[in-house]
This record gives structure tokens, C-alpha cells and sequence, in this order.
């Protein structure tokens, strides 16, 4: 033990706690954290190990889950009750993922598997000493998720917790609830927030492409492979993949993406050589995955392994009380990107809002918004110009379908469009005689036409009155 790790012990104890009844394990892990220069302590059993952590302080502790008077589950438990800052990491015997997986959901923040990998020990251990306490402060990744309700101060408390561990995290909810941005925020409050995030939609990339994808190539794997290229993985490394839609993953990739998860280890298409990978994982889906399991569409290993945590978003017709306060805070950021003054939403508007079942949840109430601020004449938003969808009291009735049985915004952006074309004909293409037509400004026109991909006349000449 070298002279500044016996200092350590003398004062409030050493860095680091490693608790293995295997003398070969303790030295091996112990004579590389002394590497990084962090002081050791070590003990050979539960009983040991919890007097260790009652009379000193660590800032890790890391347990294997087989001991002689108990398991490693004694212990995180302890730690979560005790000393709930200390971070526990466990490990596990080659293949053991049950024990792994319900180690992370009793509290640990991640595990090693044995024989254990000197590289991923060093990746583990600097992750857990840079664990900060979350603070959700103003401008912070906070801000991505407002409101107000107990429904989203409790997914606010959750993602806080979330974000202190390397766990898996699987984030459920209905399409456009802020899946995404919960998961940017549980890496923007954890050790990782200056790592990369790689989000990736699962459900958007051809089968064929998949593995090199995820995984990477070498130069000459295969046609077109003209150099090498990191995957997905790769590009996460040190930081966090977020596996949108992943329930659209074909069964021949989920296995692929099973023992990566496990080993921590990923292959290049082409490589014969395997490299470490420290990535954290957060899946997310609008699908039942539970369900999708039952039908055998889902591995069932996979589930587990991703679903170590379940972060559940609300739906936005479950927290009516953010209504308000999301449209104004949402109208003023369009307005500013438009370079528009905010208007006001009339009593009208804002109690249709309230009543209206917003099958497409924040993103649709965005959506919606964004059309009215638009469209709109004067300072006010008021009922007509939101175009709100007939729908019954639970906003079950169109569950996003239009009347032809296409998407609501897509149906929406048709009729749109082809007003602005009806317009545009009966004005020779002029876009500011278009828009007195349509009764709205040429600023408005120019905007929707913008976002709708529709090009206009170049020579329009603005008069008096057409920026207001």
C-alpha cells in the first residue's frame, strides 16, 4: 500500500471499499485502483464490509454478490439505507446477468463481470467518482421538461435518482410525451452530461444496415466499405445511446445487441478483434414492449435487460394543470423563432386547450401552436384559429386520425397547402396579394410556406403593412 493511501485511511478513510472473499480478486482490483491513486480498503464478507462503511467514509464501494455469511445484495441495500450517496457497484460470475439485473434495481449503479476486465474496472470507477448530486437548476436540461403537476414533479424526482446511476433505463409513454427529452436530461444530470448522447431511431434504419450501423466496419468488410468506421457504440463511448422506438429492432439484431449490453464489448463488421465499450444505456418506445414479448416479437432477455428501471412519461391529457403554462411558455419560444411578438391565447382558446384530448400529447399541443401563431390575425390566438380535432371527452375519438384515416398533422398540412396553392393561383403566384386572400400577413404566408416546403415568386414586393 503506498505512503499516500495510508494517509487516506487516517482521515476519513480510504476511497474506495472492495468486498470479495477471493484474496486473488481483492489484490488484482486493488492494485489498480492504487494505479489511479485512490486509496483501498477491503473486506471478505457482509458483516465486515457494513462495519467498514458504518465507521468510515468511501466514495465507492465495490461487492461481489457471492460472500461467505451473504450476498453483495446485503450490502447495496444497506449502503441505499444508510449512506444512500455512496455509490455500489457489484460483481457478478460470467453469464450471471440475473443477479446483475436485480442488483441494479436494489440501488447499484452499475457491475463488473468476472474475470474482470482491467479496462472496464477503470471505466467504471472514474464514472463513479464524477457522480454529482443532481441539481435542477433554471437553464439547466430542466427546462426541457416543465410543468408543474404532481405528475411531473414526480417523473422529475425519478429522473434525479436515475441520473446518479449507470443502470439501464427504459422510459415508456405514449408518442410525443418527451420521451427524448427525459432521457437527455437523465445524461445531462449524470456523471456523463459532458460525454456524447447518441440518440438513435431504431425504427428508421434498414435491416440490412443495422449491425454496421450500431457496431461500425473495417475498410473492405464489404462493398462501399472504402475506410473504417465507428458504429453508433463507438460513438457513445464514455457516454449514453438512447434507443428510440427500440421495439422495432428484428429479433436477429436484438440478440446482437443482447451480448453487447452484456459483455460491454462490441465488434466491428469485418474486425476479428473486439474493443471495451463504456456506454450507458436508455431505451424508449411508444409500444407496449411487455406485449411484444408475449407475441414473440421481443426477446425476453432483452426486455429484462433494458427495463432495469421503468421511467414512466404522462400523457398530457394526465397532467391538464401544465396546459397553460406549457402553450404560453411554447407560444413565446415560436413567436422568438419566428421573429414574431408572442401573442395571447383568448379565455376561448385556452379553455379549449384545457378540454381537448391531445392524442399526440406536447408535441401535437406544439404542432397545434405552431399553426395557430401562423394563421392568426392581430396580438390573439383565439378558438378558430387552433383548428382543434372533434373528439370525445377522453380524446380517444380520432386517437390522431383525421377524417380520411391519415395523421392529423399530415391531413392538416394538406388542407394548409392546398389553400396556399388555391390562393397562389388566383394571385398569379404573387405571395403578398395571397396572403390578403387568405386574411392573414405576407410574414405569416412566408412562414407556413417555409415550413410546408413550398417555394414562392422571388420578385413579391412588399408594401406598407406586410411585416406587421
Amino acid at each position: 500500500m503506498s505512503s499516500e493511501s495510508q494517509e487516506r485511511r487516517k482521515g476519513r478513510g480510504a476511497d474506495v471499499l472492495v468486498v470479495d472473499d477471493e484474496e486473488d480478486i481483492r489484490e488484482l482490483i486493488e492494485l489498480s485502483l492504487v494505479r489511479m491513486g485512490l486509496g483501498v480498503d477491503a473486506a471478505g464478507s457482509v458483516k465486515e464490509a457494513i462495519k467498514l462503511i458504518s465507521e468510515r467514509q468511501y466514495r465507492l464501494c465495490l461487492t461481489d454478490m457471492r460472500l461467505p455469511d451473504g450476498e453483495g445484495l446485503d450490502v447495496v441495500k444497506y449502503i441505499n439505507e444508510h449512506c444512500a450517496d455512496l455509490p455500489v457497484a457489484v460483481i457478478t460470475a460470467h453469464g450471471s446477468m440475473d443477479n446483475a439485473v436485480t442488483a441494479l434495481k436494489a440501488g447499484a449503479f452499475d457491475y463488473l463481470s468476472k474475470p474482470v476486465a482491467l479496462d472496464q474496472l477503470r471505466a467504471l470507477v472514474k464514472s463513479a467518482l464524477e457522480v454529482p448530486k443532481p441539481q435542477l437548476k433554471e437553464g439547466k436540461p430542466a427546462a426541457q421538461l416543465t410543468g408543474d403537476s404532481s405528475a411531473m414533479q414526480q417523473v422529475r424526482a425519478m429522473i434525479e435518482r436515475l441520473a446518479r446511476s449507470l443502470a439501464p433505463v427504459y422510459i415508456s409513454g405514449e408518442s410525443g410525451s418527451g420521451k427524448e427529452r427525459a432521457a437527455r436530461l437523465v445524461h445531462g444530470l449524470g456523471p456523463r452530461a459532458d460525454k456524447a448522447f447518441v440518440g438513435v431511431n431504431c425504427g428508421a434504419i434498414p435491416e440490412n444496415l443495422m449491425e454496421s450501423e450500431f457496431f461500425g466496419y473495417r475498410k473492405g468488410a464489404f462493398t462501399g466499405a472504402e475506410t473504417d468506421r465507428d458504429g453508433f457504440f463507438q460513438a457513445a463511448d464514455g457516454g449514453t445511446l438512447f434507443l428510440d422506438e427500440v421495439a422495432d429492432l428484428p429479433l436477429a439484431m436484438q440478440v446482437k445487441l443482447l451480448r453487447v449490453i452484456q459483455e460491454k464489448r462490441v465488434r466491428r463488421v469485418g474486425d476479428t478483434q473486439e474493443q471495451a465499450i463504456d456506454v450507458r444505456i436508455i431505451s424508449a418506445t411508444h409500444q407496449n414492449l411487455r406485449e411484444r414479448v408475449e407475441q414473440g416479437k421481443f426477446r425476453q432477455d432483452l426486455f429484462y435487460r433494458l427495463n432495469v428501471i421503468e421511467l414512466k412519461m404522462p400523457a398530457l391529457r394526465e397532467r391538464r394543470d401544465d396546459i397553460a403554462g406549457l402553450a404560453e411558455s411554447l407560444l413565446a419560444r415560436l413567436a422568438t423563432d419566428a421573429g414574431l411578438r408572442p401573442p395571447r391565447l383568448t379565455e376561448r382558446a385556452l379553455k379549449a386547450l384545457l378540454g381537448y384530448g391531445f392524442p399526440g400529447n406536447v408535441r401535437e399541443l406544439e404542432n397545434i401552436l405552431e399553426r395557430a401563431l401562423a394563421l392568426s390575425l392581430g396580438d390573439a390566438i383565439d378558438v378558430e384559429d387552433l383548428h382543434l380535432e372533434p373528439q370525445d371527452c377522453e380524446g380517444a375519438a380520432s386517437r390522431g386520425d383525421s377524417a380520411n384515416g391519415g395523421p392529423l398533422q399530415d391531413y392538416l398540412d394538406q388542407v394548409e397547402r392546398q389553400a396556399i396553392v388555391e390562393a397562389l393561383g388566383k394571385t398569379s403566384g404573387n405571395r403578398t396579394a395571397a396572403a390578403r386572400v387568405l386574411g392573414v400577413t405576407f410574414r405569416s404566408l412566408r412562414y407556413r410556406m417555409e415550413r410546408l416546403g413550398m417555394k414562392g415568386d422571388k420578385n413579391d414586393k412588399l408594401e406598407a403593412g406586410d411585416l406587421d
